[in-house]
């Protein structure tokens, strides 16, 4: 009730824009340059997250994307959070449409695992240990990431509705549908029976 009552527009606007502008740094791309590897769009599946950053051979620059791509969500609300649950919520659906639509690269950007799990663990930290128990326990006996990630990004908002946290349940909510969205490929993958499993060659 008092997040929606004592809302301030201009700080709501305002940490949405800081949020976006955090979320759009494309750190997959900024990094495997700055090393000297060309452009990562151009190799695997054109992605600029880390799993396609892994297929450099660089492990450590694959590690430096997904905690860049997942703390830019995490500093978006952590700053927002100074004005208020309302503003902190908005940067949080900022900085995950700013990962998934960079203006820089064109509005062409990664699936927001990363950043999905940067923006939770700045708003719960048992939430994010709620995700990686369903992510871990579905990779250990499926061993398909895309299908953990999936199951856990469904159950988050439950976990956050059950620990009396509506509106950050719907914030959830949202960012959870936008990465189903993003992750369509790899749903029609696992229908199919096709997609690739964890530790999987070629």
């Amino acid at each position: 009730m008092s997040a929606v009552a004592d809302l301030s527009w201009p700080a709501v606007l305002g940490c949405l824009a800081l949020g976006y502008l955090l979320g759009a740094i494309p750190f997959g791309l900024v990094l495997t340059r700055l090393a000297g590897l060309g452009d990562v769009r151009a190799i695997g599946s054109g992605n600029i997250g880390a799993t396609n950053v892994l297929r450099t051979g660089r492990k450590g620059l694959a590690a430096a994307t997904l905690l860049g791509d997942a703390l830019k969500g995490t500093a978006a609300v952590l700053v927002a959070q100074r004005f208020g649950e309302g503003p902190a919520l908005a940067a949080g659906l900022g900085a995950f449409l700013g990962h998934l639509f960079p203006v820089w690269l064109r509005f062409h950007g990664g699936k927001g695992v990363a950043t999905f799990l940067g923006v939770l663990l700045a708003f719960s930290p048992p939430a994010l240990l709620a995700f990686a128990a369903i992510w871990l326990g579905l990779a250990v006996t499926l061993r398909y990431s895309s299908l953990s990630a999936l199951a856990a990004s469904a159950a988050t908002p439950i976990v956050l509705w059950a620990s009396g946290e509506p509106g950050r349940a719907g914030l959830f909510l949202a960012l959870g549908l936008l990465l189903w969205w993003r992750h369509a490929p790899n749903i029609r993958r696992l229908i199919d029976g096709t997609e690739g499993r964890i530790g999987q060659k070629g």
